[in-house]
């Protein structure tokens, strides 16, 4: 690089569950700042493209391809913004444009990245809820697109023993429909049938819904693929409120403390 050649950057960003107000000053000022947004078309479609901007939607299993093209683009001296909803570290694309740069040119990785911060889709579902995340959790996604069937089935296991709370993320697809009944069914060996299961679709946007089940009642066809579920712990409550939604909650001290 010469004395006075412009650096390229990729800003990946989290622009949250949903509206605008979730997003934050840090991330619409990357967003404003971009030269070209990247991205999941449904994710681009949430954000406002400025005069300037070019914009480059690709489809939801392109991962390492969109990563790839969003920073060559950068490497001509571009700033570009990766647009991730949620947290762009969970689940999501941070992590696949780190994949992309470790195996791709040297120029790459003399780029600047920043990694801009959302609020992810289990904090967004537990506000909602009341406070189900309030001891230790974990958050596993159910998807075997990039891991075992067979791995899923044994984390779910352990951290059910281990008495974690549990987000899950892409819990159903239509190539998936029948894995979410079978996580179900594998947590009823482990926890009591009268633990909280929350299911939280689209929490952030107008079409939201929760609702709030037992295990021994939920079943996989409550949820599609913008549903987060929280499943709580045997030590998780509901607190019953006149008029009210009840509320859900695990309390901060465990093991009999």
């Amino acid at each position: 690089m010469t004395t006075g050649e412009c650096r390229g950057k990729l800003s990946v960003i989290g622009i949250g569950p949903g509206e605008a107000r979730f997003l934050t000053p840090e991330a619409a000022a990357a967003l404003h700042e971009a030269d070209a947004l990247y991205g999941y078309i449904p994710y681009l479609d949430r954000v406002s493209v400025r005069d300037g901007q070019t914009r480059h939607a690709s489809d939801n299993r392109e991962e390492l391809a969109r990563a790839g093209a969003a920073l060559a683009h950068a490497a001509t001296g571009a700033k570009v913004a990766m647009v991730s909803g949620g947290d762009p570290g969970v689940f999501a694309m941070a992590a696949a444009v780190i994949e992309a740069i470790e195996a791709g040119p040297p120029e790459w990785r003399a780029l600047e990245l920043t990694i801009v911060p959302g609020i992810t889709a289990m904090l967004a579902v537990a506000a909602r809820a009341g406070a189900p995340l309030g001891h230790d959790f974990c958050a596993i996604s159910l998807s075997d697109n990039l891991k075992p069937w067979a791995m899923i089935e044994r984390r779910l296991r352990l951290a059910a023993q281990a008495g974690f709370v549990m987000a899950f993320y892409n819990p159903v697809s239509k190539a998936r429909p029948h894995q979410l009944d079978t996580a179900f069914d594998i947590l009823r060996e482990e926890l009591p049938a009268s633990v909280p299961v929350i299911f939280g679709r689209a929490v952030g946007r107008a079409d939201e819904r929760l609702a709030v089940v037992t295990l021994s009642a939920a079943r996989g066809d409550m949820a599609d693929m913008a549903t987060c579920i929280i499943v709580g712990s045997p030590e998780t409550r509901i607190v019953e409120r006149s008029g009210l939604p009840a509320l859900v909650y695990t309390p901060r001290r465990s093991g009999g403390r």
